[in-house]
């Protein structure tokens, strides 16, 4: 019983950090949008979005590492894996805001020939600016996954936040 409970809670610390990094991330970009949209006296907030994409994207990335999806090139250097991983789950945010976008769309308009205009309207330089964001913010985010993987569970959260002794020299 003991593995099990200490397996859930690794499970669910993995999930809430996964959650708080993409969320906040997500929410950055709301509010950049917000303001360049504030400055032009037009309203935006669609931050619930950014809770429910990362809630959802925090468990697809929890599964997909259970399924062991993105591996293969342990053996490679930490940036092939790492560059990997962010492309991967750049096409699963492109794939969840795809869903998003149909759900909400159908919900508006009660017309599923609708789905595709708005697909096709999404499409823009901001969207695709959207996408390269999501990517380069996913390279540390993997990266630290991929340096936890190879150095040992903890060592990075140790180095991170718990104090260490001062070098002698000092």
């Amino acid at each position: 019983m003991g593995k099990i409970k200490e397996k859930f809670w690794r499970e669910f610390k993995a999930y809430w950090l996964n959650v708080l990094y993409i969320t906040l991330c997500f929410t950055v970009f709301v509010d950049y949008a917000r303001l360049i949209l504030a400055h032009h006296e037009i309203k935006y907030a669609h931050y619930g979005i950014s809770v429910i994409n990362g809630l959802i994207l925090g468990k697809v990335i929890l599964i997909a590492e259970h399924l062991k999806v993105g591996q293969g090139f342990e053996d490679k250097p930490l940036i092939i894996p790492t560059l990997y991983k962010s492309f991967l789950f750049t096409l699963c945010v492109l794939l969840l805001g795809t869903i998003e976008l149909t759900i909400r769309t159908l919900i508006q308009t009660h017309n599923p020939a609708t789905i595709v205009d708005a697909l096709i309207s999404k499409i823009s330089y901001a969207w695709f600016a959207k996408i390269l964001i999501v990517f380069v913010v996913f390279i540390p985010f993997f990266s630290m996954k991929e340096l936890s993987r190879v150095l040992g569970e903890g060592k990075i959260s140790a180095l991170f936040f718990k104090s260490r002794p001062r070098p002698a020299n000092q």
